[in-house]
This record gives C-alpha cells, structure tokens and sequence, in this order.
C-alpha cells in the first residue's frame, strides 16, 4: 500500500478529488458534512494498477491546522490542491510550510475546478511557491471534478507517483502514531494510524500508553488482514488498554526497541520568518503536537524539552509552531536522542560545534564505547572501530592502549605474587568492555615480570644452593628458613626461575636437561636408585624428577620399572 495526504488551502477541492478518486467519502463525522469542511483527519482509498492507494485528506481551515500536520506527518507524499478560481491562499502557504519542514518531496501539484478559471495564473503563481521548496519538480495539472476534465490522467500521474516512493522495511520497529482511538462493542480499544515501516501481525504484543497489548485483529483498506507491512493506513484492534487511556500523539511500539527520550537535539530547517525561534513552541511529531522549550545550539541546531516523553530517533523529522501567531516556526531533523548533559561553561556551544559535523562519530567520541544494538535503536548507523558487539572509538581506543601499561604496572605493585591481571579486572581498571581488553592484546603483557625484593632475595639463595648441588632441592626447613611459601615459589616458576617438580620440589630451570645429560652416562637401563646415586639426590626428589622427565619424552619407562634416557 502506498499513503499520500491532501494538501491545500479550505474549499479547493481536497476532499472532492479524493471523493472522486475513490468513491468513498472522506468527510465522515456530522460536524465536518454539515459545514461542508474537512475538521478531521478523514481516509479513503482506492486501487491504481501500482497497487492499493490510501488518502489523509486533511483539513484545510486555519483552525484546524494541528490536525491538518497529524495527517501529513506520518505520510511520504502529497497531493497539493490549489483552486483555479481562488488561486493561492493563507492556508496554501502554511501547508506547504509544513511540508517544507517535514521534508515532503514526492506528489503532485493538482490546480482544481479548471472549468471555473483558467487554471494557468494559479499554477503560475503556485510554481514560484513550490519553486524554493523539496516540492520544485513535482508534476503539475489542472483538472475539474465537476466536468471529468483531467482526472483519468490525474489517476495516471497518482500511480506514477505511488511507483517512485521509497520501500519501507518491512523488517523495522515498529512505531504506529496514533491519529484516532475509539472503542468498537465487542472487540474493544481500536486505533488507526499510518504505519510507515515495519509489520505488525495478529497475535504481536506491541506497547501503548505503557502497557504491553497484544494485537488482537487487523484491518487495512476496510478489511481485516492477519499481516500489515509499512507504508499503510492501519485499524489496529488493541486488547487489554482502556479507550480513555490512549489519545491522538500516543504511539504503538515494539516492545524495547525504542528510546524514550526527555531531551534531543535538532537541526532547524525551513527556519519560518526573521525573527527566529522562539524559545517556547509546540513540536509536531508523527500526530503528536507537545509544548517544547527550546534551547539554541548553533546558528541552526537546538536542544529541545518536549513536555512529555517521545520515541524517537534520529533522523526522524518533525515541525516547530508558535500557536500565538500561526505559524510554522521552523521544521527540525532530529540527531541525537541521547544528548550529553550541558553543565560546563561553554558547553552548549561546543555541542553546537559537534552537531555541525558527524553527529553519531560525536555520539561515539563522548562515550568512548558504545553497543552497536544502541546505535541502531538511537537511529544511528555502524560506526567506530568494531569489537564484537561494541564500537569503539579510534582515539579512545588509542587512549585506553596507552594506559595498560601503568593500569598493568600498579597491579603488579599491589599484588606482586598474582599470576596475572585478570582481564575482567583490567577491563573494569580500564573502564571497557573485556572484548576490548582482548582486541588490544594485552593478554601477555598483564602478567607479572618481577619479585619483589624480600622473594627475589629468597629464590637468589635457592638459586645458590642449587648451583653446588643441582639435584638436592631444598627441604621444608630450608624453605621455611628463607620465607617461600606455595605463592612464593609460584611466581618464581611461573616467571622460570626455578621449576616445580612436585608439591614444595623445586629444582633450576635447567635441571630436566641436566638430569637426562647424567642419566643418558648410565649402562643399560636403570632403576629409580641406580638414577637417585647417579644425580646425588634424595628419593624424596629422585622419584617425581624421572616421572618429570617421562611426562617430557626425555625418559622412557620399562615393563619392568627400570628407564631408559629417549
């Protein structure tokens, strides 16, 4: 399905083109027939040989302008209607504020009643208000209701028109601005809205005003469906949320995957008039019109304070009106979401700086590492060097790198008999994730590299002992003598000091080597004690040494219990 809204000043034809166009009447509520005039949003749709084509006709009265910005918000195209007979109006030129700023560029321009006026003066004149905005290009024509004239080429350049439109993703969040609640006997809260990406199916458990609803039925084109892909007009039958908690401006989501957010910052565009923006206004968003405070950044970014809390993302786009005097302040392309606090000195104007350049590197640089699930809900694409599920920024990265060695070097100091710096402990002393602790390849570097002085003086005189009598190692009073517990001489093994040949047998490191070059002097093979004479040792250090040198492949073990040197 393809949505395109109306557009245009009061009276010139919106509703009538759409009535024409699809055989329905858009004007559904008594108050919008009896005055003859589109109050609400109204919805009709027809089929062209592109596919089904659903209308917002909106309303064209100054007064009813914030519905008129619920029914374009959401929608990717336009049918702009100027009258031939009246030409362009006040109310032409608000609606076409609002596109400006929502960054409308697909749809027609459709000068009406042509069998009243020649419709040349008013497409002229429209033209040069089109003519600065992202609607230049679109097609032009004059047709007549009334008469016929133009209209089976107006379906034609609709069609056309359905064709260009982007594709949605049928696979994104799902965020279903609701413009109408109402409850229907029997089955319950009901809203519609325009879905503009996105699926929502029967039985899905989505989230509105709060409370996690399933999805109890569909219906799209006036026919209930099972499945619902963007862009659609769709009536979505909410189970367990009461009517009078849900209004226009709520918003169905996919559970989780949206930020709320208290706080943004935007790009203002289409900036409306010489004296700025205000610093009070009321920002249009999907169909929600929320009182802002607004914040100025740089010559056209802002922070804005909505009054309530918003879903959104960035690049979502939204409008700026000052209600007192009725007008479109400015339209906005939101950034970021997720904003640094502005505490310092200075620091809206470097945020200002920020937000001229890549905004989400700038998301990145503030926080050094990021997960990359978080980028995409903030509206964010992949950037920063990728580790895993997170991305990291280049020079935090280059940063943290350069702090290992005095992060490592402190763990050493505090535990001087540790093996190695965990790497958990690392990463939380580094302030990153482990993955990034990994990717940097510190993992070598972390462990321990000396003694301290009191063991470094213990394992010196080990080392004396052991260079008289290779094989005598020292005996549990020596060890107790000289203050070498089972930590102590684990960290002079693992860093190869000595070697450990059972539980408190420790010999040099070259000891293995040494015994072998005595052994292999032996005739024949030998026994265990043959072996403990031959290398002047106890049995208590003979027997675990041969079994070392077995588990080395330096020795090899007999049926009968006497060895041979491999």
């Amino acid at each position: 399905m393809r949505v395109i809204a109306t557009a245009g000043h009061v009276d010139h034809g919106k509703s009538t083109l759409v009535r024409e166009l699809t055989g329905m009447e858009p004007d559904r509520w008594a108050e919008e027939r009896r005055r003859g005039l589109t109050i609400d949003l109204g919805f009709a749709w027809a089929r062209l040989p592109s596919g089904p084509v659903a209308f917002v006709d909106v309303p064209g009265h100054e007064r009813f302008t914030t519905n008129m910005l619920a029914g374009v918000g959401p929608v990717p195209a336009v049918l702009f209607a100027v009258a031939a007979d009246e030409g362009w109006m006040p109310q032409s030129t608000e609606h076409l504020a609002a596109l400006r700023g929502l960054g409308v560029r697909h749809g027609l321009l459709v000068v009406t009643r042509a069998d009243l006026a020649d419709p040349g003066p008013a497409l002229a004149l429209a033209r040069e208000h089109l003519a600065a905005t992202p609607l230049a290009g679109v097609r032009a024509l004059a047709v007549s209701a009334r008469t016929g004239l133009g209209m089976a080429e107006l379906r034609d350049e609709l069609d056309a028109v359905a064709r260009s439109l982007p594709e949605p993703d049928p696979g994104a969040d799902v965020r279903l601005w609701v413009d109408r609640a109402f409850t229907v006997r029997g089955a319950g809260t009901v809203v519609t809205g325009t879905l503009g990406a996105g699926t929502i199916r029967v039985g899905d458990e989505l989230e509105l005003a709060g409370v996690r609803v399933p999805v109890r039925g569909l219906q799209a084109l006036g026919e209930p469906v099972e499945v619902v892909r963007g862009v659609a007009r769709v009536a979505v039958n909410a189970r367990g949320v009461d009517r009078d908690r849900v209004a226009r401006g709520d918003v169905l989501l996919t559970p989780g995957a949206w930020v709320t957010t208290r706080e943004f910052d935007v790009r203002l565009t289409a900036v409306g008039g010489p004296e700025g923006v205000p610093a009070r206004l009321v920002l249009h968003v999907g169909s929600a019109a929320v009182p802002v405070h607004v914040r100025p950044l740089g010559p056209d970014t802002a922070r804005l304070v909505p009054a309530r809390p918003l879903p959104l993302r960035a690049g979502d786009r939204g409008l700026l009106r000052d209600p007192g005097r009725h007008r479109i302040a400015a339209g906005v392309v939101v950034l970021d979401v997720r904003p640094p606090a502005l505490t310092r000195r200075g620091a809206a104007r470097q945020r200002g700086a920020d937000l001229a350049g890549d905004v989400a590197a700038a998301h990145l640089r503030a926080r050094g590492v990021v997960d990359a699930a978080e980028l995409r809900v903030l509206g964010f694409g992949d950037v920063g060097e990728p580790v895993g599920r997170w991305r990291v920024d280049p020079d935090h990265l280059r940063r943290v790198a350069g702090r290992v060695p005095e992060v490592v070097e402190r763990w050493r100091r505090e535990h001087p008999l540790a093996p190695a710096v965990p790497l958990d402990v690392l990463a939380r002393r580094l302030d990153v994730p482990v993955e990034v602790v990994r990717r940097l390849g510190v993992g070598g570097r972390a462990a321990g590299g000396e003694l301290p002085p009191a063991v470094e003086r213990a394992v010196a005189a080990v080392e004396a002992d052991l260079a008289r009598e290779p094989f005598r190692a020292p005996d549990a009073a020596r060890l107790a003598e000289l203050g070498l517990g089972h930590r102590e001489l684990a960290a002079a093994v693992r860093l190869g000091r000595l070697v450990r040949v059972a539980d408190g047998v420790v010999l040099g490191p070259d000891a293995p080597e040494r015994a072998v070059a005595v052994l292999a002097g032996l005739p024949g093979p030998f026994t265990a004690a043959r072996a403990k004479q031959a290398l002047g040792t106890t049995r208590r250090v003979a027997v675990p040494l041969l079994e070392l040198l077995d588990s080395l492949g330096l020795t090899r073990r007999l049926p009968d219990d006497t060895r041979v040197v491999a």
